[in-house]
């Protein structure tokens, strides 16, 4: 039932040389928290490792151990944020357009954006990254050529973008089917029989409404919290996917 989504994680698993050992112990610690969770909303009182034990098909000693288990939330990446910002903040943008700015010195510069940021970084850190992931161009000034920061290929900071746009993508979908009334909008159009002249086009499109809505999402929200009357406690993710496979492949 599951194969698309463990045939992906396998892959994945594989080419990181992840062995299998690893992800089992990782994949037992989020069985017990996700059957911890169920067992309260069921039972609402004392929970004992043999309900867990059948919930999850884990041995009690598993259980046991596996109660110090620790979720791994990857910190926000500072580079993506001061790519929004840059877009966003009046300061460094002009009618949504990101405005190319000096490297040092008094706002609007590179070095006040930088610092907006993280204090604990240095803006020449931050600049190099950016500058190695072909997200910005520099010279007498620094220009923004890309609108999102992507990871170089295979990096770590990349495999945290895989794991935390998948996991929400995921969890969305999810909570969708528990739902009686789904609270996350997760559509998708696919069509088969395509050329590839055809599938280009369209890929084309997507990619640039994508990003517009994108765009205009990051302008709208970073507006909402410059403006706000205050730090609200919830967060949100919107993202966009366009994957294509020949038929042929096995």
């Amino acid at each position: 039932m599951f194969d698309s989504i463990l045939a992906a994680l396998a892959r994945l698993m594989v080419a990181r040389a992840v062995p299998f050992s690893e992800l089992s112990e990782r994949l037992k610690g989020h069985y017990l928290q996700a059957a911890q969770e169920a067992a309260r909303q069921q039972a609402g009182g004392k929970i004992t490792d043999s309900r867990l034990s059948v919930l999850t098909g884990l041995q009690r000693r598993d259980i046991a151990r596996l109660r110090a288990f620790q979720r791994k939330d990857p910190r926000p990446n500072p580079l993506s944020r001061l790519v929004s910002l840059w877009q966003s903040h009046s300061d460094y943008s002009e009618n949504g357009l990101p405005r190319a700015l000096p490297r040092n010195g008094p706002a609007p510069s590179f070095e006040t954006l930088a610092r907006e940021i993280r204090q604990d970084i240095h803006p020449r850190t931050m600049l190099d990254s950016l500058q190695a992931a072909g997200t910005v161009e520099v010279g007498d000034t620094i220009t923004l050529v890309e609108t999102a920061y992507i990871p170089q290929s295979g990096s770590d900071e990349q495999l945290a973008y895989l794991s935390e746009n998948t996991g929400d993508h995921l969890m969305a979908a999810v909570e969708n089917i528990h739902s009686d009334a789904p609270p996350h909008f997760e559509r998708a159009v696919h069509y088969t029989g395509l050329t590839p002249e055809q599938l280009a086009e369209l890929d084309a499109q997507f990619r640039k409404g994508q990003m517009d809505l994108l765009n205009g999402l990051n302008t709208r929200a970073s507006a909402m919290k410059t403006t706000g009357t205050g730090p609200g406690r919830l967060r949100f993710r919107a993202g966009a996917y366009f994957y294509s496979k020949d038929e042929g492949d096995t």
